[in-house]
């Protein structure tokens, strides 16, 4: 077996798209996974499953929510090496806790695909004022000075521009994710 992060995208925002993370732990563990655990309810799993390629467990993961839930979500499959390497390449971690510099506004856009270097180059030239990023191919690095639910510059603005969907997670899941990694993997 083969420890795994499974990111759920649009799950339980506003009221769509509901599912109680009981039944979506007992969903995994339907199609094979084990030492399921899931961490708020925004759709954050870490389990255990037979060794797959991260695109073919994704796409079995999003059937199986299909099949039992009723609809689509897109489905993100990190190996706990991909999660920590994202976390540690962090280039603003050195500005923690500097004056002015809060975690709270720290977020992490995960890509599915390879962002289009086109628009890459294009959101780099952009002046967007206080709001800070830097993007590679797997994630956008995001500082919402101004704060998430105030910026323009939210998961769907980069799926959008980047033509990659995408998932967010603040810090302080991503901190979570990584602890509740088996010693192990």
């Amino acid at each position: 077996m083969k420890t795994y992060i499974a990111l759920l995208r649009g799950i339980n925002v506003s009221g769509q798209k509901k599912i109680k993370m009981v039944d979506l732990k007992a969903m995994f563990e339907t199609i094979g996974c084990t030492s399921v655990q899931t961490y708020i309810q925004s759709g954050n799993i870490v389990f255990e499953y037979a060794e797959e390629t991260n695109n073919i467990l994704g796409q079995r993961i999003k059937e199986a929510i299909l099949e039992h839930f009723g609809f689509e979500v897109p489905v993100l499959v990190l190996t706990p090496k991909k999660l920590i390497e994202i976390f540690e390449n962090n280039p603003f971690s050195k500005r923690l806790g500097t004056l002015g510099f809060e975690d709270k506004k720290l977020y992490f856009t995960l890509l599915t695909n390879v962002p289009d270097p086109v628009a890459v180059s294009a959101l780099e030239a952009a002046d967007y004022g206080t709001e800070e990023f830097v993007i590679t191919n797997e994630v956008v690095y995001f500082y919402a000075a101004n704060g998430y639910g105030k910026t323009k510059l939210d998961n769907n603005f980069f799926e959008r521009k980047l033509k990659s969907p995408a998932t967010t997670r603040n810090l302080r899941t991503m901190t979570k994710l990584i602890e509740l990694l088996p010693n192990t993997y």
